[in-house]
């Protein structure tokens, strides 16, 4: 027996993945706004249909990985680089970081220097994402969460350790294993990771083959469908990237994916968690422990410039030219 799922909720998981990426090839092409008729899309902030889209991911991929300072790096520091970004996940963090630091890398990690720049920089606003929960804030025995984040990627790039795991690694379930053998290293978190370090030159892991929902995806399942009927929340996540092409079919919608590129695990995992969010105004009727959207949306009517993984192979060019796929209402 397979998994029944809500039709109408079914149906607004893919007309939200086809009509949040419409919004952001209509940036990239330096359209006007509005990008959209859908008055939810209008109205509140969703993350893009794919994940390394997003501000904090191009962040990440454009100047924490492959910044043009850092191309040559050793495998070791560009994982560094990474693990320590994400454990912030701001921007402002990062760039006191390199500046502090004149470039961050495994020689120039100062836990107690580095944690003096962070405890100042406390003083003028929060220096920490708000987008995961950080478990454990005193794993290293210090009363300041920075603290022991910063003697965390310390110890983990001690001789010895996970960049030795990463280089034995065989695939994205061991990047993850390796990184939730760490204090600190929640399961949502650690899969976060696995797929960052995994942009990177030095690892090459389908993504497919392994994911974690996290709580805001596990929220969307449950409204996506009715009957999980055995089904695991992965199992399910999979369900979804083996049929994106017929249901994007079924519905008539236009999907060219990000320049091309299908969805994969990581995508369809994060589109669970938007069509949570997106349900709490379509479909209220369906109640979990979120009842609200937080954040509105505020247009930026600059272009767009993406920056990916260059092992991807991604076009990014496109032009105003391009037919935009139909508006279909939501049921």
């Amino acid at each position: 027996m397979r998994a029944s799922v809500r039709p109408k909720v079914h149906d607004a998981y893919w007309l939200f993945a086809a009509r949040r990426n419409e919004i952001l090839m209509s940036r990239v092409r330096g359209e006007a706004g509005p990008w959209t008729d859908d008055p939810i899309l209008r109205r509140f902030k969703f993350c893009n249909t794919f994940r390394a889209a997003d501000r904090v991911s191009q962040f990440l991929i454009r100047e924490v990985i492959y910044g043009e300072r850092w191309r040559a790096l050793p495998a070791e520091d560009v994982f560094l680089r990474i693990v320590l970004f994400r454990l912030f996940s701001k921007e402002r963090t990062w760039e006191a970081l390199e500046e502090a630091t004149g470039g961050v890398r495994l020689s120039t990690l100062d836990v107690a220097g580095l944690g003096d720049v962070l405890e100042s920089m406390r003083c003028d606003g929060p220096i920490y994402t708000a987008a995961f929960i950080l478990a454990a804030p005193n794993g290293f025995g210090y009363k300041a969460k920075h603290r022991n984040h910063l003697a965390l990627v310390h110890d983990m790039f001690r001789r010895g350790g996970l960049g030795l795991s990463l280089s034995r690694a065989r695939s994205l379930g061991d990047v993850y294993d390796a990184l939730v053998s760490y204090p600190m290293i929640g399961p949502f978190l650690g899969y976060q990771i696995a797929v960052d370090l995994n942009y990177s030159e030095h690892l090459a892991f389908d993504e497919d083959e392994f994911t974690v929902p996290g709580p805001g995806a596990q929220r969307g399942i449950e409204k996506v469908f009715s009957d999980r009927a055995g089904e695991s929340p992965e199992d399910l996540i999979a369900r979804m990237v083996d049929r994106q092409e017929d249901e994007f079919d079924r519905l008539g919608l236009d999907f060219g994916g990000l320049f091309g590129r299908r969805l994969h695990a990581i995508d369809c995992q994060g589109l669970f968690c938007e069509t949570d969010k997106y349900a709490r105004q379509a479909f209220p009727e369906l109640k979990s422990n979120r009842v609200r959207i937080k954040q509105e949306f505020t247009p930026d009517p600059r272009p767009l410039e993406l920056t990916f993984p260059p092992k991807w192979g991604l076009d990014v060019s496109v032009t105003a030219e391009r037919q935009e796929p139909p508006l279909v209402a939501c049921p």
